[in-house]
C-alpha cells in the first residue's frame, strides 16, 4: 500500500517561518546564493532559533501520540537549497519536532507542491508564494519575521486567533462596505442574518482544528477566538454562520473597529490570521501574526 497523508492536517511552512533564519537571509537577498548556501554549511551543527510560527507547529505535532496514526502532518516548502535544508531538519531533530518530509527548491517558488501534498494551510515569508497559494485555493498567510513570539504560558494548549472576513467567511459583506460604507454594510448584514456567509480561505483550517478538538482523550487541547471588526448588529450573521457549519470557537471579539492588537495579547494565541495589513501591524507587536493576501482589500 502507498503512503496517504489522507485524513491528517497537512501544514506546509516555509524554513524562515519555522526557524529565524533572518541574518543567513541578508546573504541570499544580496543575491550571493553561494554565500548563503557556504555559511548554511558552515551553521549545520548549529540549530536555529525558533521562528514566529514554531510554537504552532510545535504544538500542532503534539496532537501526534505514539501509538496511533498521526493526525497532523508538518512539511518544510522552501525556497532554500538542498544542502540548507538538511540544517532545517537537524534544527527540528535538536527541538523535538516531528518533521519527516520536505521541499528544498533552491530559489523556484515551491508553492505548486502544495497540491500533491494535499496541504490545508501553507506559511510562508513569501507574499508571492502566499498569493499563488491562496489563488490555488489553499489557506496560507505571510509570517511577519519581525512579529512577537507566542507567549510560554499555554504549553499543553493550542490557541489561534482568527479574522472574519476574508479569512473564515468570504468578503461578500466586506466588498459592501468598501463600496457603500459602514450604513450600508450594517444594511446588508440585517437583511441577510439568516443566510450564511458563503467559506472563506481558512473554514477548512478551522474546521480540521475542530475536529482535533472533538478528541478529549488528547494531551493537547485547541482554543479559538474569531477577532473581528464587525459589532453589533452584524456580529449574529457572522455566529449563525458558524452554527450553519456546525463548528464552534471558544471566545468572539467582535471590536468595532478597536485595533486588535492588545486584545489579542490577552487571548496569547500562537498564531493570528487577518486579510488587512494594518490589523496584522497592530497584532504583530504582541503576537506572531500573519497577512491573508484575500478579498477585496489585496486586490
Amino acid at each position: 500500500m502507498p503512503i496517504s497523508l489522507d485524513g491528517r492536517l497537512v501544514v506546509a511552512i516555509s524554513s524562515r517561518a519555522l526557524f529565524d533564519f533572518e541574518a543567513e537571509n541578508e546573504l541570499f537577498e544580496a543575491g550571493d546564493d553561494r554565500a548563503y548556501m557556504a555559511l548554511q554549511q558552515q551553521r549545520l551543527d548549529t540549530p536555529a532559533k525558533p521562528g514566529v510560527a514554531f510554537s504552532l507547529v510545535r504544538k500542532l505535532l503534539g496532537f501526534n501520540e505514539a501509538g496511533r496514526p498521526p493526525r497532523v502532518e508538518v512539511v518544510v516548502l522552501s525556497r532554500n537549497d538542498p544542502i540548507s535544508g538538511m540544517r532545517v531538519f537537524k534544527s527540528a531533530q535538536h527541538y523535538g519536532l516531528g518533521i519527516e518530509r520536505g521541499v528544498f527548491t533552491r530559489g523556484q517558488s515551491p508553492w505548486r507542491y502544495l497540491r500533491p501534498l494535499h496541504a490545508q494551510l501553507f506559511l510562508s515569508v513569501n507574499e508571492a508564494d502566499v498569493r499563488s497559494a491562496l489563488a490555488a485555493g489553499v489557506a496560507a498567510a505571510r509570517v511577519h519575521p519581525q512579529s512577537a513570539r507566542a507567549s510560554e504560558a499555554h504549553p499543553r494548549e493550542l490557541r489561534i486567533a482568527f479574522d472574519g472576513d476574508a479569512v473564515l467567511f468570504s468578503d461578500e459583506a466586506e466588498q459592501v462596505f468598501q463600496s457603500a460604507g459602514l450604513d450600508a454594510f450594517q444594511a446588508h448584514e440585517r437583511e441577510r442574518v439568516l443566510t450564511p456567509l458563503p467559506a472563506g480561505p481558512f473554514k477548512p483550517v478551522l474546521a480540521a482544528l475542530h475536529a482535533l478538538q472533538q478528541d478529549r482523550e488528547d494531551a493537547m487541547s485547541i482554543r479559538t477566538a474569531l477577532v473581528t471588526a464587525r459589532s453589533a448588529p452584524a456580529h449574529e450573521r457572522a455566529l449563525r454562520t458558524l452554527m450553519d457549519w456546525q463548528i464552534e470557537v471558544d471566545e468572539a471579539m467582535f471590536l468595532g473597529g478597536l485595533p486588535k492588537g492588545e486584545f489579542l495579547r490577552e487571548f496569547e494565541p500562537d498564531f493570528f490570521f487577518d486579510d488587512q495589513i494594518g490589523h496584522v501591524e497592530s497584532a504583530l507587536a504582541h503576537v506572531p501574526a500573519g497577512h491573508v493576501a484575500a478579498g477585496v482589500k489585496n486586490h
